[in-house]
């Protein structure tokens, strides 16, 4: 999932301002640096929360004492570090990007959750930020004239084109629905330590509904994407049916509103969002390599 996203970023980043496919390294570099900013905020969220794992997820690196925090710190710096370069080389204005989504994700790892029912929300920000910096280092906003390392960046219009704008939206609401999905799973390990989450606060029950309503928006922003990028029939029908079987799951979470749903839903949530994306590559590459596939829905 963390590498198909920046993946699809930039394909669909370049597709549509030139009709081509990005030039290699730096695609190369954008996926790298794109995975390593989400990986790094996994690594730091998990130093933060190895109280709360130890009642919830006891088999995990950190409360299994198979590294120490101190270790997985310096981890999670080596990815930022990684992340930085890349943005740096490619686009300076995705390094902005980067900077805010890393201070958003930080707000929520270090005070949010222990603070207020509304710490999901720097989460779905944070990570619906990810393909917007994805997006500038191939189509700049035009606002920084700082050159990477490949040199400017052009821009091809809108700061963001709507494409880009709905792929950060969806993003965001499926990662609140996600986000709280693992929440509800941990529920109890939350309330014992003190942690006022939207489940402990509202009860996994209610939890659940919301649940279902971010994955409902976060799917129509999956078409928007397609119709307002204009993309073919495989990656409509892989959103479409990806889409359809998480909303089945979601109103299923909604029937069995018990924190094991709520994990289970949570795993199901990354296995859409894989689907989702390798239906948007496979289209990408299609209307680059065979010109009468794009006139097929158009």
């Amino acid at each position: 999932m963390d590498l198909a996203l920046p993946a699809a970023s930039a394909l669909l980043a370049v597709y549509l301002a030139t009709g081509t496919f990005p030039a290699l390294i730096p695609f190369v570099i954008a996926v790298i640096g794109g995975y390593a900013a989400i990986t790094s905020s996994y690594v730091y969220n998990d130093c933060c929360d190895i109280d709360i794992d130890k009642i919830n997820l006891p088999n995990r690196p950190l409360v299994a004492s198979r590294l120490t925090r101190y270790q997985a710190l310096r981890y999670s710096l080596f990815l930022f570090l990684v992340a930085s370069a890349a943005a740096l080389i490619l686009n300076p204005e995705s390094f902005v990007a980067l900077l805010v989504a890393v201070v958003t994700i930080s707000i929520y790892s270090t005070v949010a959750k222990r603070t207020t029912f509304l710490s999901f929300v720097p989460v779905g920000i944070a990570y619906g930020l990810v393909p917007i910096g994805i997006w500038l280092a191939f189509d700049s906003a035009g606002i920084l004239d700082v050159p990477g390392i490949f040199g400017n960046i052009p821009s091809y219009g809108d700061i963001l084109p709507l494409p880009a704008i709905f792929l950060g939206l969806m993003i965001c609401f499926t990662d609140w629905g996600f986000t709280l999905s693992g929440v509800a799973r941990d529920v109890e390990g939350d309330r014992a330590r003190g942690a006022p989450t939207f489940p402990v606060t509202f009860g996994v029950p209610a939890t659940s509904k919301f649940v279902t309503f971010m994955w409902v928006v976060g799917v129509i922003a999956s078409i928007a994407i397609g119709l307002t990028a204009k993309l073919g029939p495989l990656y409509f029908t892989g959103a479409l049916s990806a889409g359809g079987w998480m909303l089945a799951q979601s109103f299923d979470f909604i029937k069995n509103p018990v924190p094991e749903r709520g994990g289970k839903l949570f795993l199901q949530g990354s296995r859409y969002r894989g689907i989702m994306f390798g239906s948007l590559i496979l289209d990408v590459i299609l209307l680059v390599l065979v010109p009468a596939y794009s006139g097929i829905l158009w």
